[in-house]
């Protein structure tokens, strides 16, 4: 019963979770429009200028909301597959190191280029393994 009084109080654990991956979700979606202006020499400069400030901080959370919506950016113009906010929340859970279950069709594959990304501005390589 405490356990059930304090959910009701505080949440539970994803709850509050996806709390927090929501407000990643709503800076995302704020630099959309940013980066929707951008030209494709000006995305892929993008990617040098967060290669930098990772270097500079080495805190790649703090790159999560730009560099989620220059992938989104260029998916959309690449592959014409936008990543819907729940795709976002999928790639921040992986990005943390979660689990994010998706069915089929729901665009697993679109969501690892997320963190695949992010992490690549470290200079170190990256792996997806499926």
């Amino acid at each position: 019963m405490l356990k059930k009084i304090i959910n009701n109080v505080f949440g539970s654990r994803n709850s509050r979770i996806l709390k927090e991956y929501k407000l990643y979700v709503e800076k995302i979606n704020n630099l959309e429009s940013k980066y929707k202006k951008y030209s494709s020499n000006e995305l892929t400069q993008v990617t040098e200028i967060l290669r930098a400030k990772y270097n500079e901080s080495n805190d790649l959370d703090a790159l999560i909301p730009d560099a989620y919506a220059v992938v989104r950016e260029c998916s959309n113009r690449t592959v014409g597959m936008r990543h819907f906010d729940e795709q976002l929340i999928g790639g921040l859970a992986l990005h943390f190191g979660k689990i994010a279950e998706m069915k089929t069709g729901e665009g697993k594959t679109l969501v690892s280029t997320l963190p695949a990304y992010l992490n690549s501005l470290t200079g170190n390589s990256v792996f997806i393994v499926t």
